[in-house]
């Protein structure tokens, strides 16, 4: 069975947001900790080396990627434990990311919002980050992973559909 997509796309003023929620079952420290400890990271999105903080620039490798390439990621907002906002540079171009944690009554919801200047390519970049978003979760609660195969070209449909709507 593949996993049910739970992203949208929202028009704003600067273009669109493609935001997928996930809740895990832990206090908004913990799932802060996942998000931004390298050993951490590493589990579930890719390692990383360099000095954090605001307005500062780290190396990322991508572990789920093929030949795990590596990537400068730029912190532009680092409020913990709810946000941390990044701009990544990679073969595939500029990626503006961010993080937003909330604590809900099951533990804590976790948005990933991806910042576009327009919705073309959608379809095949929401399905990742679902996949990366599960990949989270397990990583957390010491699940199996998930495969990629699973989401993609799967969920493609889902989010090409939430685009066309947007627009």
């Amino acid at each position: 069975m593949s996993p049910a997509p739970t992203g949208s796309v929202n028009r704003t003023p600067d273009g669109f947001d493609l935001v997928v929620p996930r809740t895990i079952r832990a206090p908004l420290e913990d799932v802060w900790a996942s998000v931004t400890e390298p050993d951490r990271t590493a589990r579930w999105f890719g390692s990383w080396r360099g000095e954090p903080g605001e307005g500062r620039t780290i190396e990322l490798q991508m572990g789920f990627e093929e030949d795990a390439p590596w990537g400068e990621v730029r912190i532009e907002v680092c409020e913990p434990p709810r946000r941390l906002a990044i701009t990544m540079v990679d073969d595939h171009g500029n990626w503006h990311l961010e993080m937003q944690l909330s604590q809900v009554d099951a533990g804590t919801e976790i948005r990933l919002v991806q910042h576009l200047t327009d919705a073309s390519g959608v379809g095949d970049v929401g399905p990742g980050w679902e996949y990366y978003l599960d990949l989270l979760v397990a990583a957390h609660d010491g699940l199996p992973l998930p495969e990629f195969d699973d989401y993609y070209p799967a969920q493609a449909e889902h989010y090409t559909s939430a685009a066309a709507r947007a627009v």
